[in-house]
């Protein structure tokens, strides 16, 4: 079976606009399925620069599809292996839930592959 790789990953600067505000973090964390292939997420790590808890959450066209909050000038690495398929034209991106005002740098990395 071919599979292909894709990686949303980047450092972004980011300012809260609350808890329950998320932001979207742009283009480079944003993939839509192709037509004829089935996507699954592989994994995630990310990064807080802040002293306080942030929240990134992977959106499934639009809708909340997992939540991994981030502590305080902490890092974590989810494996997502086997947890669902993403079938074509389906989009998914991530975005950040901070408190509002907060300002500090993210790094996240989501792998995904396409079969």
């Amino acid at each position: 079976m071919y599979s292909t790789p894709r990686f949303l990953q980047g450092i972004v600067p980011f300012e809260g606009k609350g808890m329950d505000r998320p932001i979207p973090l742009g283009a480079t964390f944003s993939y839509v399925v192709p037509a004829g292939t089935v996507a699954q997420p592989l994994y995630f790590r990310g990064g807080n620069s802040t002293d306080e808890l942030v929240c990134v959450i992977l959106l499934r066209d639009g809708q909340p599809m997992r939540y991994f909050p981030i502590g305080a000038r902490a890092s974590m690495h989810v494996p997502l292996r086997v947890i669902e398929d993403l079938p074509a034209d389906t989009h998914v991106e991530l975005a950040l839930a901070a408190p509002a005002g907060l300002a500090g740098t993210l790094v996240a990395d989501l792998g995904i592959v396409e079969i």
